[in-house]
């Protein structure tokens, strides 16, 4: 079982955690702002150079949640 109270109090609540997840909420709410992601449309903001706390706009790309939250996999991996 998860101790999701653990982990907030470990990872995502350190400084540097909030300070990039504050940066990525700006970012979509700056695409938002424009005009170019709206609530619920099932989009992600991606940051191109992976780095979430270059929000300027040639960095910024809007994406599927499925291409964003996803990484290759090796087909070769499980099959040892």
């Amino acid at each position: 079982m998860r101790n999701y109270k653990n982990e907030y109090a470990k990872y995502q609540g350190s400084p540097a955690q909030k300070k990039k997840r504050a940066s990525r909420n700006a970012a979509r709410n700056a695409l938002k702002k424009v005009g170019v992601v709206k609530k619920g449309d099932g989009k992600d903001v991606n940051h191109r150079n992976g780095n979430p706390m270059d929000n300027r706009a040639k960095n910024l790309q809007v994406t599927t949640k499925r291409a964003n939250r996803s990484f290759p996999r090796n087909s070769r991996a499980g099959k040892r």
